[in-house]
């Protein structure tokens, strides 16, 4: 019996492995993927990947996840604090903003399939680095105190979002959405 056991765990891990992959694979080539399609091309049946994954928004919330981990690892490697804030948000905003093209389709495969709130929490690590930038900014003077901290994170995170919804639907060249990114949020924080 014990041995038994332990090949289904590594099955079972190897099939998640695989699930979340080509998940991640489809969705950003099509948003609108179905979840048949992720099982057959993960070589899985879609008993087992509902066994792993209970719905499509299960699937989309762990892909997402891995994302967003992997975005966070990447972010934590910028240099923010050496640099003014105004500067460092440049940074943040190239850096974060090469991540979420890579995976804008996922991204707009999870405000489909996901409540806005749990997108929230998924990015909950980056957007604190966010928010201790703006309030470093806050402090030095580059960014507006006028406006709460929260609320400014917010439209940080929220125009990243829609930069890649507006791409998706074609009313913002994608060669152009970094720069037009920039330039929005400079004016958003500016004192």
């Amino acid at each position: 019996m014990g041995k038994s056991t332990q090949p289904r765990r590594a099955d079972a891990e190897r099939n998640i492995a695989a699930i979340l992959a080509t998940a991640t694979r489809l969705l950003v080539a099509d948003p609108g993927v179905s979840v048949a399609e992720i099982a057959k091309a993960a070589g899985v049946g879609r008993v087992t990947l509902y066994g792993h994954f209970p719905s499509r928004e299960s699937l989309v919330d762990a892909v997402l996840r891995e994302a967003v981990d992997r975005a966070e690892l990447a972010l934590s490697g910028l240099d923010l604090d050496g640099v003014p804030a105004v500067q460092a948000m440049d940074r943040l905003i190239g850096s974060s903003w090469e991540i979420l093209d890579r995976h804008s389709r996922l991204f707009v495969a999870a405000d489909r399939a996901l409540p806005a709130e749990r997108i929230r929490e998924r990015h909950d690590r980056p957007l604190a680095r966010v928010e201790q930038l703006i309030a470093r900014g806050m402090d030095e003077g580059a960014f507006r105190t006028d406006l709460p901290l929260s609320w400014l994170v917010s439209t940080f995170f929220g125009l990243l979002h829609n930069a890649a919804g507006e791409i998706e639907a074609g009313r913002l060249p994608r060669e152009q959405a970094a720069e037009v990114l920039t330039r929005t949020l400079r004016s958003v924080l500016a004192a």
